[in-house]
C-alpha cells in the first residue's frame, strides 16, 4: 500500500478501498443506474454492470463505451458507483489517487452528496462537494466546486499542472472538510478554500451556517459522456483504454477524539 502523503496532523485513517481482489467490494459500493439526459444533457446511460465499473490489477476502472446499433444509432454506456447507505462521513480528509480519461466529451468525477438529500431539501439546497472534475479535452486542469443555496450558488476553483497531464499520470485529489471550511488539494497543494455558503428550505429563512455542509455525505465515482459542460464527443473519439478513469485507492481520514479532546 502506498502511504498517503500530506495528511493533516491529528487525522487517522477510518475507511479505505484499495480495490484489491477480482471484483468491486459491494460492502463498500453500489452501482447507480440512470437514463441518458438525466442531468446536464449527458449522453451516457449508467447501468448496473461490471462491464463498465470493475476492479482489475489492483485498481477501479470506470470504462465508458460507445455502441452503434444495426441502424447506425449511437449510444453511450458508462459506470457510476457510490457508497450511499453503506458509508457516509461528516468532516475529514477525503482523497483518491486517480488517472483520468482523455478526449473531448469525457467528464470524470470524484464527488460527494448528502446521505439524506431531503434534510435541507433537494439539490441544490442539500449541498454538493465536487473534489475532482477534469474535462477530457483539457487534462492539465482540475476543478473543485461546491454547490449550495436557495437560489443555487456555486464556488469553483481550478488547478493547472505546471508539467504533466492528469490523463497520463496518477494524481492525488483531496478535500479537507471542516465544520466551517472546505479546502481542496492536488498532490498535497492547496488551491481552493471556501469559508462562506448558505442554504434555505423552500419558503423559509436561511438555515444556520454552516448548513448544508454539516451533515453526513457519501462518495461517488463516475465518468460522464457529453453534456452542457464538456460538450459531446465527435465520431473520431476513441473509446479504448484512454477513455477509462482508473482509481488506485479512496481513503477517508478523520480527527480522533478521546473524552471530547482531540488527540
Amino acid at each position: 500500500m502506498e502511504k498517503s502523503r500530506d495528511i493533516p496532523k491529528g487525522y487517522r485513517l477510518v475507511w479505505e478501498d484499495q480495490f484489491d481482489g477480482n471484483a468491486l467490494n459491494m460492502d463498500h459500493w453500489s452501482y447507480e443506474c440512470h437514463q441518458p439526459g438525466w442531468v446536464n444533457q449527458e449522453l451516457q446511460e449508467y447501468v448496473e454492470s461490471s462491464d463498465y465499473a470493475y476492479v482489475k490489477d489492483g485498481e477501479l476502472v470506470i470504462q465508458p463505451v460507445k455502441k452503434v446499433d444495426d441502424k447506425g444509432k449511437v449510444s453511450y454506456v458508462s459506470g457510476r458507483i457510490n457508497t450511499l447507505n453503506k458509508y457516509s462521513f461528516q468532516y475529514g480528509w477525503i482523497e483518491a489517487r486517480i488517472k483520468v480519461p482523455k478526449g473531448k466529451g469525457f467528464l470524470p468525477a470524484f464527488w460527494m452528496m448528502p446521505a439524506d438529500e431531503d434534510f435541507y431539501g433537494q439539490w441544490p439546497k442539500c449541498g454538493e462537494i465536487d473534489i475532482m472534475e477534469v474535462l477530457g479535452h483539457q487534462t492539465d486542469c482540475q476543478y473543485a466546486t461546491i454547490h449550495y443555496g436557495e437560489p443555487h450558488r456555486q464556488q469553483q476553483g481550478s488547478y493547472v499542472l505546471e508539467a504533466g497531464d492528469f490523463a497520463q499520470e496518477y494524481h492525488v485529489f483531496a478535500c479537507k472538510w471542516e465544520p466551517e471550511k472546505l479546502s481542496f488539494y492536488v498532490d498535497g497543494k492547496e488551491f481552493h478554500v471556501v469559508t462562506d455558503w448558505f442554504t434555505a428550505k423552500e419558503g423559509e429563512e436561511k438555515e444556520p451556517y454552516p448548513a448544508p455542509f454539516n451533515q453526513p455525505f457519501y462518495m461517488i465515482l463516475n465518468v460522464a459522456v457529453g453534456g452542457t459542460w464538456p460538450g459531446d464527443p465527435d465520431e473520431t473519439m476513441a473509446f479504448d483504454e484512454t477513455a477509462a478513469m482508473k482509481v488506485d485507492y479512496v481513503r477517508v481520514y478523520q480527527k480522533i477524539y478521546t473524552g471530547g479532546v482531540e488527540i
